[in-house]
């Protein structure tokens, strides 16, 4: 496949994402109604005979969740795309403050600025803002929703750590990314993760407060509370087991594809290898490791909070083994 190939088919999957999440949240959220009216709500009809024996049937008001969903569905709806029109424009530079990134000038680090400007012409891409996060961790990832409009952060541990070489191979995968459009891609992926699960946790907290309002005997507010319990459940279950699947949609292949071109970018496969190979166990980033979403931008996993929700967001990673890349890449190098 070539890299145009790979970046209409980047299209057509970044359409597919759009799609995707908004069907998939109104099948979900119809199923937990359902759910909600066949187990909470619903009427028992009980019919016994001259032998006293009853049957039981279970009825369910189809046409009031019809009705519930209908409403509930456009106002959600219209929720995600506010968020996600700002996600699409301003979600760059959220991404880069939740990873405590600083953007850096050619008067601060005229080398590090060089490296990138040079990959950049090589590509025949404009120059991305450039940024440093003050992480000990070795790690980079690109962001931005067009070439036009990225930026790249790397770790002032890995611009430490890695000769001239090594560091120029790993902009070179990053700015591969940018070329790709794997940067809108994710971009969106984690803006429609952040969303549902930051909602998910609102709903949750405005349920513990109905929930005390309803202990003083407000049944009211206990309705609240239920409703608000039921919603946040809708968008935790959505925000950290199924949008991280449609996450799946996103190419495992992505990243040796970055690896190669960054390898014919720089002519030096052997320089990316070892700078993997010093990443590889040391990828552990304090700034992001509470961002389990963010991970696959990474040139590596920086690792992620335990806990059963990060678990669950892993089980979904689209990391291959690093082993296996700086194979290839020695591969390349003609040394396997």
């Amino acid at each position: 496949m070539t890299t145009y190939e790979y970046i209409a088919q980047n299209k057509r999957r970044t359409w597919l994402l759009v799609l995707l999440f908004p069907l998939t949240f109104a099948l979900l959220t119809y199923g937990v109604l359902w759910l909600g009216e066949y187990f909470l709500f619903g009427n028992v009809n009980v019919a016994c005979d001259d032998m006293g024996q009853c049957a039981y049937t279970h009825l369910t008001d189809i046409n009031g969740i019809n009705s519930l969903f209908l409403w509930l569905t456009p106002i959600l709806w219209g929720v995600a795309m506010l968020w996600a029109v700002g996600s699409y424009f301003f979600g760059d530079q959220i991404i880069l403050h939740s990873a405590h990134a600083i953007e850096i000038y050619r008067e601060d680090q005229p080398e590090l600025f060089r490296l990138v400007e040079n990959v950049a012409i090589t590509r025949g891409l404009p120059t991305p803002r450039v940024y440093i996060m003050k992480d000990r961790g070795l790690n980079a990832f690109a962001t931005g929703r067009d070439p036009q409009h990225a930026s790249v952060a790397l770790t002032l541990g890995l611009v430490e750590k890695l000769d001239r070489a090594e560091l120029e191979g790993v902009i070179a995968h990053e700015m591969a990314h940018v070329e790709n459009r794997d940067i809108r891609l994710m971009l969106i992926t984690i803006a429609g993760i952040s969303f549902f699960t930051l909602m998910g946790e609102i709903c949750f907290r405005m349920a513990v407060a109905s929930g005390r309002a309803s202990r003083s005997n407000d049944k009211n507010s206990g309705n609240a509370a239920f409703f608000l319990m039921v919603i946040g459940i809708i968008f935790l279950v959505y925000g950290y087991i199924i949008a991280p699947l449609i996450r799946l949609a996103v190419s495992r292949q992505r990243e040796y594809l970055a690896d190669s071109t960054a390898a014919l970018t720089t002519r030096n496969p052997g320089a990316l290898a070892s700078a993997l190979r010093k990443i590889s166990g040391h990828s552990v980033t304090e700034e992001l490791k509470d961002h389990a979403s963010m991970a696959a931008m990474c040139i590596e996993n920086p690792g992620v909070k335990q806990g059963v929700f990060a678990f669950l967001s892993n089980l979904t990673a689209t990391h291959p083994p690093i082993e296996d890349r700086i194979r290839r890449l020695e591969a390349m190098d003609g040394r396997v």
